[in-house]
């Protein structure tokens, strides 16, 4: 099973907007997510990204340690998807650790938008 790192920023609603579409969703029986904020432990989040098959990283909000995140998937060869909402305007710096961006609307489209490109990939 395909392990999925999901990076993001903690500036927006993400248990609600992220992790409940994720594990509400049929996505959560195929591929195994790591959500980094869904218990109150600490964890070494970059071993975690070094030894997952995908980082999906919600870019509408800039945040410092998804950036660190994202760097170090960058180093570890781990192909990054970023998802961001319609109409967000995103770092361009992202363009140069990926060239997979997908946009949404609503978290419906987010799981559609991300369930279809995992499955052509």
């Amino acid at each position: 099973m395909k392990k999925i790192y999901v990076s993001h920023s903690k500036d927006f609603d993400f248990i609600n907007e992220l992790y409940k579409p994720i594990r509400e969703s049929a996505l959560n029986g195929e591929y195994e997510f790591f959500l980094p904020h869904e218990n109150d432990r600490p964890v070494n989040t970059q071993d975690i990204i070094k030894n997952s098959d995908t980082v999906l990283a919600e870019v509408s909000f800039s945040a410092t340690g998804q950036g660190i995140e994202l760097g170090w998937a960058n180093v570890f060869g781990v192909p990054i998807i970023c998802i961001s909402k319609d109409g967000i305007k995103i770092s361009g710096c992202l363009k140069y650790i990926t060239d997979t961006f997908l946009t949404y609307s609503d978290t419906k489209e987010l799981i559609e938008r991300v369930s279809d490109f995992l499955k052509k990939n």
